[in-house]
């Protein structure tokens, strides 16, 4: 499958996928931006998406950013619909509780997949089926 992307700045790069294989393609920052511990951050990758019906993008974290510097995505994954064709952003969050994270221009900061998924309407019901774990929730399974 190929998707469509359109750079909407000088330095926006088309993402690309580090090996081949890959389930996402590497997302790279359009901005320079330095996010102070604590803080978050808005980075522009300068290009925007055409998904296909039937499909999202999630932009997920890049874990070598995660384990080397604490950096996080605030709503991770993030999620494109279709229908949109705005710019592409990442709100990266620093965890890191006393280093600044500095972003240069080109960087890798995300992940972009795509995938399928299954349109569905919302139902009312006054009961739901039985399952064998029922409302187990948080924890329930063991740590």
């Amino acid at each position: 499958m190929q998707i469509k992307f359109k750079r909407l700045s000088p330095s926006g790069r088309l993402p690309a996928a580090a090996n081949p294989g890959d389930a996402g393609v590497d997302l790279h920052a359009a901005e320079d931006a330095h996010i102070g511990p604590g803080e978050r951050w808005k980075v522009g990758t300068g290009v925007a998406v055409e998904i296909p019906p039937g499909h999202a993008g999630l932009v997920l974290p890049r874990s070598g950013l995660a384990n080397r510097h604490g950096i996080a995505l605030v709503n991770s994954p993030g999620l494109i619909d279709s229908g949109y064709r705005g710019e592409v952003g990442v709100l990266l969050l620093n965890t890191d509780p006393a280093e600044i994270f500095r972003v240069e221009e080109g960087d890798r900061i995300a992940q972009l997949m795509v995938i399928p998924y299954v349109e569905f309407e919302p139902v009312e019901a006054e009961e739901l089926s039985p399952s064998e774990r029922g409302s187990d929730g948080f924890g329930s399974s063991g740590s």
